[in-house]
């Protein structure tokens, strides 16, 4: 056994806990992230074994879209809908009022887009996700249309904060989000009102989403390992 198997375990039963909360006849969110990708596994699962039926995915990313395709859940758009009942995604932060940083993945303006039209948003993260105040960890992904990155990120310097321009793994340059626009990971020291800072970043011209997400979060599934078994609670 290697040490990574009770964690991807772990991932797998947030995953799993997350995906028995969908219901038959729904339209169904799709995240992004490595655990959301176990609980559209486990949608997909449910729907072939007919214990689901009349599940369509609104992906928010084109790794979501590839895993549902894969797991054979039919999709549409936001164009042929006119609700969200559940959305299933992952978070970098969680903080103890259920506020949220997204976009590891760069996908938040296409997340916080399906996520806030859910009834139900339900957050899938491990514990070490979860801290006490919003930036502890996690720089802010903030979605910056290409001609606008030099005076967007001298108006979030001004604003107190450190601003990187998000390069590529394995890719020469900067990263480019499904929508063709950059990311820059801005580092505050502290975020003492993270819903006014979501706004705050928002009202920048040139910026089109940041990955601040409050006020959404419905329930928040928390996967850890204790004594090298893999548990799931709820916050």
């Amino acid at each position: 056994m290697s040490a990574a198997d009770p964690v991807k375990l772990m991932k797998q039963e947030v995953g799993k806990s997350a995906a028995a909360l969908v219901k038959s006849n729904s339209i169904v969110g799709l995240g992004t992230g490595s655990t959301t990708a176990y609980a559209i596994q486990f949608i997909g699962e449910r729907l072939q074994s007919g214990e689901l039926k009349d599940i369509v995915g609104v992906p928010t990313s084109f790794q979501a879209e590839v895993l549902a395709k894969q797991y054979g859940i039919p999709l549409t758009t936001l164009d042929a809908i006119d609700h969200i009942d559940i959305a299933i995604d992952g978070a970098d932060e969680v903080d103890p009022q259920k506020n949220l940083i997204k976009g590891g993945g760069a996908a938040h303006t296409r997340e916080k887009v399906v996520d806030y039209l859910a009834n139900q948003f339900v957050v899938v993260v491990d514990s070490g996700k979860v801290v006490n105040k919003l930036g502890s960890v996690f720089a802010v992904p903030v979605e910056v249309i290409p001609m606008a990155v030099t005076p967007v990120m001298n108006a979030l310097t001004k604003l107190g904060g450190k601003p990187e321009l998000r390069m590529g793994v394995k890719k020469a340059g900067p990263v480019v989000t499904d929508q063709g626009n950059l990311v820059v990971d801005v580092r505050f020291d502290d975020i003492p009102d993270p819903v006014n800072l979501e706004k705050v970043l928002n009202n920048l011209p040139g910026v089109l989403e940041n990955g601040i997400f409050v006020n959404c979060a419905d329930v928040v599934l928390i996967g850890e390992v204790k004594d090298g078994k893999p548990l799931v609670r709820e916050m």
